[in-house]
């Protein structure tokens, strides 16, 4: 499948999250994977985490409070999506980064890489 710059913007394409494109890429990615596929957004992933932790404070203060039942369920159900999202945008900067990088190097890595990937969606997916 091929992509257009159109395409490439809508879905998160990878001059976006900091990833190499073109040529050289492939040589690039292997140069740049040096540390965790989160490491680049380190900043705004412990911002939204903390933001996600007051979330929760909140529910406890709710259940303190002995506010009604239903205002809490649909603040865990507000607190539950956000850690969905959060895991989605880590699994999402896992395979840019470091599944993209063990598929330049080949050999077993990458096949590793995948399977643990694999399993990380799989225990999305029962939540």
């Amino acid at each position: 499948m091929t992509t257009t710059g159109a395409d490439s913007s809508a879905t998160g394409g990878g001059e976006e999250h900091g990833q190499a494109s073109g040529p050289g890429a492939a040589t690039a990615l292997a140069e740049q994977h040096t540390g965790h596929g989160y490491a680049k957004q380190k900043d705004q992933h412990l911002k939204r985490l903390r933001r996600i932790e007051g979330q929760i404070r909140g529910l406890q203060r709710m259940v303190e409070e002995d506010v009604y039942c239903i205002d809490i369920l649909t603040q865990v159900s507000a607190s539950t999506k956000a850690l969905q999202s959060f895991a989605l945008q880590l699994l999402e900067e896992h395979l840019r980064h470091c599944v993209a990088a063990a598929a330049v190097q080949g050999g077993d890595e990458v096949d590793t890489k995948v399977a643990e990937a694999t399993a990380a969606i799989a225990r999305l997916l029962r939540t």
